[in-house]
């Protein structure tokens, strides 16, 4: 009898713990991108960014632009301006709005974090806030949320967002504002903190959801 009435309450228990782990899934391409270029960023920290530069300033003496100061928004705009005219992503307005907000909040944090820990100076000697790359980071975690919105409708999406976020990257080398290493480490956890919000947003939308009822 004891037994009877238990099985139910077990049973549902299994089941809830099954819709909780169906709300985390990580894909193997959620994990390599943003690993592999944190990685990328520690290796060419020092001689090998040191050298690239040395060769920038050679060939391109006086290179100067202000476009990587607003490129970094341009994917993030793309796709919420794509959902306010009613093209569906994986995400309604509201939630892409609260999505972009978060995402940008989270690596902005942990990048300005990094910057003031390792105080590592820029390559044009104006601070000792180079690594990472804040302007990178910015256009790489726009350029993921364009991917995750958008990405499945067309790699078009996916191709243009993550190509600006490289030219933003290339433009902070040539301005003389940051090393290789710190354009690197800044796309990682522009990436990676993009790509962790949007694997627990389901999470807490069900959280939410519970703490009204």
């Amino acid at each position: 009898m004891v037994l009877f009435f238990c099985q139910p309450i077990t049973s549902s228990s299994a089941f809830a713990q099954s819709d909780s782990t169906k709300l985390w899934v990580v894909k193997p391409m959620d994990v390599i991108p943003p690993v592999s270029l944190a990685l990328a960023g520690l290796i060419t920290q020092g001689r090998i960014s040191r050298s690239l530069q040395r060769n920038v300033v050679k060939n391109y003496p006086g290179f100067h632009t202000n476009v990587d100061d607003f490129l970094p928004y341009a994917p993030g705009v793309v796709s919420l301006s794509l959902a306010a005219s009613g093209v569906k992503g994986k995400h309604k307005l509201g939630d892409q709005i609260i999505l972009a907000l978060l995402s940008n909040v989270i690596a902005q944090g942990v990048t300005q974090s990094l910057k003031r820990i390792i105080a590592y100076p820029r390559p044009n000697g104006e601070d000792n806030h180079s690594f990472p790359s804040g302007h990178a980071t910015t256009a790489f975690t726009n350029a993921t949320i364009l991917h995750e919105e958008y990405g499945e409708r067309s790699v078009l999406y996916s191709i243009g967002g993550y190509t600006t976020a490289t030219a933003v990257g290339t433009m902070r080398i040539l301005n003389n504002k940051h090393w290789l290493a710190d354009v690197l480490m800044g796309a990682g956890v522009g990436i990676g903190a993009t790509k962790v919000l949007y694997i627990s947003y389901p999470w807490m939308q069900q959280t939410v959801r519970r703490v009204k009822h």
